[in-house]
């Protein structure tokens, strides 16, 4: 592919520039990684999947009241008794640059970034997973799967420049994304790749040209413009590599499940299907890192299957209604009980000699805690899998306490004030992400705000 595939000119990496044009403005991964990397021996694999709750939860009925080991699941949360050995309960993260974002928590919740606003367009930064990407694409052909309950913007990853990676909402189109047949055949697809090729060498050239006749500053600018020309060059390798892989047969009737019509109004089946691809994303190793944004704070299923007709911002928002907040613990049951089904599913697939789950991160929760006033503390978190990676489970990992003694919590003022206000500054969920992030590879000592990894998951 030209001159851009020469690998001559490997920088350091920097933070891309922006506005550098829709040319290279792409999801970008594996910075500074060899373009060959991947023909090196793996490893086992090692896999992460982040699930989003939207709007929060009814934390009054939500909220596990008894820390360590003999805790006692709440009614909420009674399906994932049975997988009490592979799960921690977590009680009071936040994010401390969440506080008070209202509907824009979702959109941090793995970045932790404190978002600014340029020219009317919110800037974000990185988030957990793909930094946990750029490590595992070499060897899949998706660096990452991105799914969500809208298509579009409405999205958990982002990339190093802090644009949103486009997730989808269809069942078959992901489907037939990750096994499909390529689109006008392999000739057509590596035509394109190659036109990207020839686009790139032009930007290359004109960029180093330019290089020579600009001030120092210029220069650290087109650096960084350098190194996201660097990122598009490993990606389009890649994708030109991957061509020649056959993709992963599936079977008729899993064929033939994933790729009908699914409608949104039956929330279960719904969320199943998304899960159940996931877990065949996973199971073929075509991308180890995804996300899921299972509802946005504006946008979240009703559950008409179970007598929920109010979407789930509507229920969040209930005044104290005890009618609206039965609902919402009722949705927030059915939620959990689709995550069961979830972890269900990685449990019983064996890989090797360990089941999926054990090789499996599984982060479910949410950025927001007490939807009804937009409460940011006391995030409601749950993290699954991963024992073959090294997290131990079975404890409820409760940072309210002692100092929750403070708070006359037998009240619901008293519980909503700890849904505003963390109890304890330095429990932030860029802990936990940092943990998982370390787990998967991630050699990083801080991830945004974060102090330390959770000592009690390792």
């Amino acid at each position: 592919m030209s001159n851009v595939l020469s690998q001559n000119w490997l920088i350091s990496r920097r933070h891309m520039l922006r506005g550098a044009g829709a040319t290279i403005a792409l999801p970008l991964l594996n910075c500074m990684r060899p373009i060959f990397a991947a023909e090196t021996p793996a490893a086992k694999p090692k896999r992460s999947v982040f699930i989003y709750i939207p709007n929060g939860v009814n934390v009054l009925t939500w909220q596990i009241t008894k820390a360590g080991r003999d805790y006692q699941l709440s009614e909420p949360l009674q399906s994932l008794e049975k997988h009490r050995s592979n799960i921690t309960p977590i009680s009071g993260l936040y994010h401390p640059n969440g506080l008070g974002q209202a509907h824009e928590c979702g959109k941090i919740w793995l970045t932790a970034a404190k978002i600014s606003q340029e020219g009317g367009a919110f800037r974000n930064s990185i988030s957990a997973d793909q930094m946990m990407a750029e490590v595992t694409a070499p060897q899949t052909r998706f660096g990452s799967l991105e799914l969500s309950i809208s298509r579009g913007p409405t999205t958990l990853g982002w990339s190093r420049d802090g644009v949103p990676l486009p997730a989808e909402d269809n069942p078959k189109n992901v489907f037939n994304r990750l096994f499909g047949a390529e689109v006008g055949g392999i000739d057509v697809q590596r035509r394109r790749l190659n036109r990207r090729a020839s686009v790139l060498d032009a930007v290359l050239d004109d960029a180093k040209s330019l290089k020579r006749n600009v001030g120092s500053e210029d220069r650290t600018k087109l650096d960084e413009y350098l190194t996201s020309v660097r990122e598009v060059e490993i990606r389009t390798e890649r994708l030109d590599s991957w061509l020649k892989v056959p993709k992963p047969k599936i079977d008729g009737p899993t064929t033939a499940n994933l790729t009908r019509n699914v409608s949104k109004t039956e929330a279960g089946d719904y969320y199943r299907t998304m899960y159940d691809l996931i877990t065949l994303a996973l199971r073929t190793d075509m991308t180890r890192v995804v996300t899921y944004m299972s509802g946005s704070e504006s946008n979240g299923l009703a559950i008409p299957e179970i007598g929920i007709p109010q979407t789930r911002h509507e229920l969040s928002h209930h005044n104290g209604d005890p009618e609206q907040m039965a609902r919402l613990s009722r949705s927030d049951a059915f939620i959990a009980q689709q995550f069961s089904y979830f972890l269900d599913s990685l449990q019983a697939i064996q890989d090797g000699e360990e089941s999926l789950l054990d090789r499996t991160m599984v982060l479910f929760g949410s950025g927001m805690s007490y939807g009804h006033s937009h409460g940011n503390a006391n995030l409601p978190t749950i993290l699954a899998g991963g024992k073959s990676l090294g997290l131990k489970h079975g404890q409820h990992i409760d940072y309210n306490l002692p100092k929750i003694k403070e708070y006359n919590v037998a009240n619901a003022g008293g519980h909503y004030s700890i849904c505003h206000k963390p109890v304890e500054q330095n429990a932030r969920l860029t802990n936990l992400l940092l943990t998982m992030m370390n787990k998967m590879d991630v050699n990083v000592e801080q991830f945004a705000d974060s102090l330390a990894p959770v000592s009690e998951l390792i």
